[in-house]
């Protein structure tokens, strides 16, 4: 089986289906397919790439902003933004997500609206999804109990 950067070199676009939370409510694991373009350049704030840490890791997550050598990047359903995400690591970036059978674009004026409403409140997000977080473990515990 051949990695992420290489079916989008072969291929110039990956389709396939997430692991993890860490973009919800956007993309939900089980449910959605993603298509991934090959990156062409600079990406730009809100861009979804798909990028690879230096421990081999595959991660797509949302540019928050773009620096002159990096990016500030974090998953939709995080609240700690990753810095040194240079366009090294970048392999492709995220076009569009397929949700029972339909395509949603990233150029979509719903996703737009979506990603300006999730990512422009950062601050206040990042402070309910630590609410949500301090929650959930608070009642896992009385249910042991």
């Amino acid at each position: 089986m051949s990695d992420f950067r290489s079916e989008l070199e072969k291929h110039g676009t990956l389709i396939y289906t997430n692991v993890g939370d860490s973009m919800m409510p956007l993309i939900k694991q089980g449910r959605d397919v993603l298509i991934i373009k090959k990156a062409n350049g600079r990406l730009r704030k809100y861009d979804v790439p798909l990028y690879q840490r230096d421990s081999g890791q595959y991660v797509l997550h949302r540019i928050l902003k773009v620096r002159k050598d990096d990016y500030v990047i974090c998953g939709d359903n995080r609240s700690s933004k990753e810095y040194g995400i240079t366009d090294r690591h970048i392999i492709g970036v995220l076009t569009g997500v397929v949700r029972k059978g339909k395509e949603v674009s990233v150029t979509d004026i719903r996703y737009r609206l979506y990603v300006h409403l999730w990512c422009d409140f950062f601050p206040v997000r990042a402070y309910i999804l630590r609410g949500i977080w301090f929650l959930k473990r608070r009642f896992k515990r009385k249910k042991r109990s």
